[in-house]
């Protein structure tokens, strides 16, 4: 295929993307979801338990359930880690997550929580190798990320380990890469920094977290629209901010709503499967998948 990461195919081609979350966090649930309709899926660590070996099992049930109907090896796996993006020492005493999490074959993190450009840029280090140089000097230092992983990783892929080791970098940052780096701007703390993080290089997208934004404003449960205007005017800034830094915007999708919703710069859609045939129907999607 031309890519690895279908997700980031579809980006390139200018078409919004969807995703669900993974239910069952098994290597039968791999085999199952391996024929999804979604253009990623979402393995959460954040509020399920760090469990790697449950990562490994449910990607080796991908492999073995696919290809898909695409005819990529899975569909893209995109986690999110239980550590938030508090500061840069924090992101450095976390990095093991991300390392492990890369190691198991997946095709992207999602950071949450993400509350300074310190923070980001720790991440973004910790996921790439020293010899990717892109961007080194140029707001990032050189990556952190060791030998030792690529092995199960590239068997994952379907690649040899030279080729994971070549394509398994950030991007859009490196247009060979095939690693997608999200942010979580999802609390007020996050959101006064939010222009100098999104500046960060290496980050692929972010979405401003109705549910975490709404608790800083003091709303225990504003996760769904019709929204106060201090939480619309946050979702303005995130957005504002991702428009600048040519970062692509995450935002909730239902029927009614996904194409304005595609109108107003959203590229990345969380919604159901309903949702997501009406937005491939509206941008044209050449299908299957």
């Amino acid at each position: 295929m031309p890519r690895i990461n279908r997700a980031i195919e579809l980006l390139e081609q200018g078409q919004p993307i969807y995703y669900t979350g993974v239910r069952d966090r098994t290597y039968q649930g791999g085999l199952e979801a391996a024929k999804t309709w979604a253009d990623y899926l979402l393995f959460d660590m954040e509020h399920g338990p760090f469990d790697i070996s449950a990562l490994h099992e449910f990607m080796r049930g991908l492999v073995d359930g696919g290809p898909t109907r695409s005819g990529h090896r899975t569909p893209a796996v995109i986690v999110t880690l239980p550590t938030d993006g508090t500061d840069e020492q924090v992101m450095r005493a976390n990095a093991w997550m991300v390392k492990q999490v890369l190691a198991a074959g997946v095709h992207g993190i999602l950071l949450c929580h993400a509350e300074t450009p310190g923070a980001v840029k720790a991440f973004v280090e910790a996921a790439r190798y020293p010899f990717q140089t892109i961007g080194v000097g140029q707001g990032l230092d050189v990556g952190r990320r060791g030998s030792g992983g690529q092995g199960w990783a590239a068997r994952i892929w379907g690649v040899s380990v030279q080729e994971y080791l070549r394509k398994a970098d950030v991007w859009p940052l490196n247009p060979e890469g095939e690693l997608m780096l999200g942010l979580k701007i999802e609390n007020r703390r996050a959101l006064s920094n939010v222009e100098a993080t999104l500046k960060v290089p290496g980050i692929c997208f972010a979405e401003w977290g109705p549910g975490d934004m709404g608790m800083s404003f003091g709303y225990p449960d504003r996760h769904d629209p019709p929204y106060p205007p201090e939480m619309e005017q946050a979702r303005a800034r995130v957005l504002a901010a991702c428009k600048a830094n040519g970062i692509f915007f995450l935002n909730q999708v239902r029927p009614d709503t996904v194409t304005a919703m595609i109108d107003e710069g959203v590229m990345i859609g969380a919604g159901n499967e309903e949702a997501a045939e009406i937005g491939r129907r509206y941008t044209k999607r050449t299908m299957p998948w």
